[in-house]
């Protein structure tokens, strides 16, 4: 009886990214609404590390009285997570942050010198889903003249952003880098914020992208978008764009 050769198509390779840092992600267990265990976060570096990344920057939300984290609390749970890592042998790289939405508590944070900057002093900030901070410039300008280097998170999803575009640049052209979530660009945020990432794309004010995965859920929406013809066809404009290996 003869063989049939060719039958079950090997499946195809999972796309990769094109850099090796994942600047914005909720990893680190138990300290917000992202991974809950040691577990799961384990799982979710594994997805990473299927997505090409080999460096990740743990970046827990700081929030007013949903999550008020602390330079004690992010350094236990990234002590927790790197004790684990090393256990399952995994071969990528951990540093922590914190993505602070600025509010009350961050202004605390902040002028106690509480805060906690990624490597090289890039900081990534949360503005209101409500409404612009109306300090917003003098805020930036500020952390700017203490060496720090603020990236906004996700400015896609600032609804009231998408009719005043203007202020994107503004923000852009005082220095503070753009960063666009996967997760938007694949739509998971709705149509408004997916068109917005785009928009931001095409006019040149996206310095980085991040997961923002939540999930090991929000990691397979992830990788089905990397394997998508929409993302092959952005992905060259983007090479030579994206800052993300830049934070050291």
């Amino acid at each position: 009886m003869f063989k049939i050769f060719g039958r079950n198509k090997q499946q195809k390779e999972n796309v990769k990214l094109f850099y090796k840092t994942d600047m914005h992600c909720h990893i680190m267990p138990g300290v917000d609404h992202g991974s809950q265990s040691v577990e799961e976060s384990i799982e979710m570096l594994k997805a990473e590390m299927a997505m090409g990344i080999s460096r990740v920057i743990l970046t827990s939300h700081t929030t007013a009285e949903t999550f008020e984290n602390t330079p004690e609390t992010l350094a236990e749970g990234y002590e927790i997570l790197k004790q684990a890592v090393e256990e399952e042998g995994l071969n990528i790289e951990l540093h922590y942050s914190s993505e602070y939405r600025i509010d009350e508590y961050w202004d605390q944070l902040y002028n106690e010198g509480r805060i906690v900057p990624m490597p090289g002093k890039f900081l990534l900030l949360e503005n209101s889903f409500v409404q612009e901070l109306i300090s917003i410039d003098e805020l930036m300008f500020d952390l700017s003249s203490k060496g720090y280097k603020p990236i906004l998170a996700h400015p896609e999803r600032y609804s009231y952003y998408h009719q005043r575009r203007t202020r994107y640049q503004k923000l852009h052209s005082m220095g503070v880098k753009f960063q666009v979530n996967l997760l938007s660009l694949a739509g998971y945020f709705g149509g408004g914020a997916r068109e917005n990432a785009y928009w931001l794309l095409e006019h040149n004010l996206v310095d980085m992208l991040g997961s923002d995965m939540h999930s090991v859920e929000h990691a397979q929406i992830i990788q089905h978008y990397l394997n998508s013809k929409e993302w092959a066809k952005l992905q060259p404009r983007l090479e030579g764009r994206i800052v993300n290996d830049m934070i050291k």
